[in-house]
C-alpha cells in the first residue's frame, strides 16, 4: 500500500499520530526500502525513539513538537537529547509554547537538526514563524530550519547544497568558528 502511495500518487512521508498507533516494524522497514522520512508524533512518549532511532539508523525519524504539544518540559528536554545523540532524529518547532527549549535545540542540536512547524490551523503560522526569527540565527541557518531540512529529508536533495550550509552552523567548511549575524551568540 505505502509502496502504491509512493508511486502513483507522489506520498513523499508518512505521519504516525501517537493518541492513535506507535510506528511498526513493518512500517520502518517500509520506510526504509522507500527512503521516507516517518514524523511521529509521539504524544509525550519520547522514550519510543531510543527503540527506533538506533534499530532504523538509515531512516529519518521526525519529532513534532520536540516531542510534547501538551507543554512536557520533560519530554522536550529528552527530545534534545535525542536530537543530539541520534544523527537520524529531527525535530519541529510547532507548539512548543515554552521559547527556551527551542532555543536550547538549537544550540545543543544545531539548525540542521530542526523543522519549522505550524500544526496549521491549529496554531497561527506567522506565531510560529516568528519563533524561529526571534531565535537570531544567521540567515543560512534560518533557511535550514524554515524549508532546507525538509527538502532534504523529503526530497532527499541537494537542496541545502554545501554553499548553504556554509557557516550554517557558526562553523566554517574547515572547521574555523566565525561571527554569527545574530543578536545572540551562537556557538553551535
Amino acid at each position: 500500500m505505502l509502496r502504491r502511495a509512493v508511486s502513483r500518487y507522489g506520498f513523499r512521508g508518512v505521519k504516525v499520530h501517537g493518541h492513535e498507533a506507535m510506528p511498526t516494524r513493518e512500517l520502518c522497514q517500509a520506510a526504509r526500502s522507500l527512503h521516507l522520512p516517518v514524523l511521529i508524533d509521539v504524544a509525550g512518549r519520547e522514550s519510543v525513539m531510543e527503540m527506533l532511532a538506533p534499530q532504523y539508523p538509515d531512516v529519518s525519524f521526525i519529532v513534532p513538537h520536540l516531542g510534547s504539544f501538551a507543554d512536557d518540559w520533560k519530554t522536550h528536554q529528552r527530545v534534545i537529547d535525542q536530537l543530539v545523540r541520534f544523527p537520524n532524529v529531527f525535530t519541529d518547532t510547532s507548539g512548543v509554547r515554552r521559547f527556551d527549549y527551542i532555543v536550547e535545540a538549537a544550540r545543543r542540536a544545531g539548525p540542521r537538526k530542526i523543522l519549522f512547524g505550524s500544526d496549521g490551523p491549529w496554531l497561527h503560522p506567522g506565531i510560529e514563524l516568528y519563533k524561529i526569527r526571534m531565535l537570531g540565527l544567521p540567515r543560512n541557518a534560518e533557511a535550514l530550519i524554515l524549508g532546507g531540512n525538509a527538502a532534504r529529508l523529503i526530497f532527499r536533495s541537494d537542496f541545502a547544497s554545501p554553499s548553504c550550509l556554509d557557516n550554517a552552523d557558526g562553523f566554517s567548511r574547515r572547521g574555523r568558528e566565525t561571527a554569527p549575524r545574530s543578536i545572540g551568540a551562537w556557538n553551535f
